[in-house]
């Protein structure tokens, strides 16, 4: 293996590797997948001169570390968390050079749940289906890593920009979803509705890249009964017998039964991406704004 790569030194709860993900093969039953925080994974890209779909790590809230075999410049993102090198303190959202043999720590995410650690090339894994990302309900892409584990990189392409400062939304205090209500809203009552349009849920600990699951007031339903199995798209709230909204985020099925009481738009998704288990969650009806982020 080329000396272009670096060795996994502590793997972390899940880290994985994510790019952009793999658009239009639903009708394979294969998810988009990739970084759930594409705004985060975009920005650390954009920070080591990568293209923004170049393959970043997710981490999720206890970070990674990695030794380097060369050197590197290296950008972290998306949940604040200290960083270091060799134990020394660096810089989080913002180039840093690494130099080879160097142990880079990305540490416990201080809010939020996942930081994205891009490197000056990406990380050249296998690609499948056109991604290198790492789809855990169809076990498509790279495995999460493991200690001790090899992973290449790509030869670095554009200039590092100059970065002063960087856009960053702080900590989600409440996540507010704006939803679009269908297809399957007439299977609940119009108390369901107003529940879902102004009662106040917790994110649940049983959330993971699949969905975000909520705990709170359930959706009271007109029909009894399920649907034949029809086709989920990203951001979909379904509506499981227990009346608790799920939303669906990048490795959610591309099928299911249970009724969709309506879209989230996707610009919101990111926020949920950060949002951690017990913070408060409200669905709004969705007006034209595309940008929404936790408030």
């Amino acid at each position: 293996m080329t000396d272009r790569a670096f060795a996994v030194v502590r793997a972390g709860a899940l880290t994985t590797v994510q790019d952009l993900g793999r658009a239009g093969h639903a009708h394979l039953g294969v998810p988009r997948s990739g970084a759930l925080d594409a705004d985060a994974h975009r920005l650390a890209n954009r920070l080591v001169g990568n293209a923004p779909g170049a393959a970043t790590l997710e981490t999720t809230v206890t970070g990674c570390a990695v030794r380097m075999r060369c050197a590197a410049t290296v950008a972290v993102t998306g949940a604040p968390c200290p960083v270091t090198v060799d134990g020394r303190p660096a810089a989080w959202g913002a180039p840093v050079h690494v130099p080879a043999d160097a142990v880079l720590e990305v540490g416990t995410a201080t809010h939020g749940l996942r930081s994205y650690l891009a490197f000056a090339g990406g990380i050249e894994a296998e690609p499948v289906l056109g991604s290198r990302a790492t789809d855990l309900l169809s076990g498509l892409g790279p495995d999460p890593l493991a200690d001790g584990a090899v992973l290449p990189l790509g030869t670095p392409g554009a200039p590092v920009p100059a970065a002063d400062a960087v856009p960053h939304s702080g900590p989600v205090r409440e996540l507010v979803l704006p939803v679009r209500l269908g297809p399957r809203d007439d299977w609940f009552t119009a108390a369901g509705l107003r529940t879902l349009l102004t009662g106040v849920w917790r994110v649940s600990s049983a959330s993971n890249r699949i969905g975000l699951r909520t705990e709170g007031p359930a959706l009271e339903r007109a029909r009894d009964g399920e649907l034949p199995s029809e086709g989920m798209p990203l951001g979909a709230v379904q509506v499981p017998p227990n009346g608790l909204p799920v939303l669906f985020l990048a490795d959610h099925p591309t099928t299911g039964g249970y009724p969709v009481v309506g879209v989230v738009q996707e610009a919101a998704l990111p926020a949920a991406a950060q949002a951690a288990p017990g913070t408060p969650v409200r669905f709004v009806r969705a007006h034209r704004s595309p940008r929404v982020r936790g408030v």
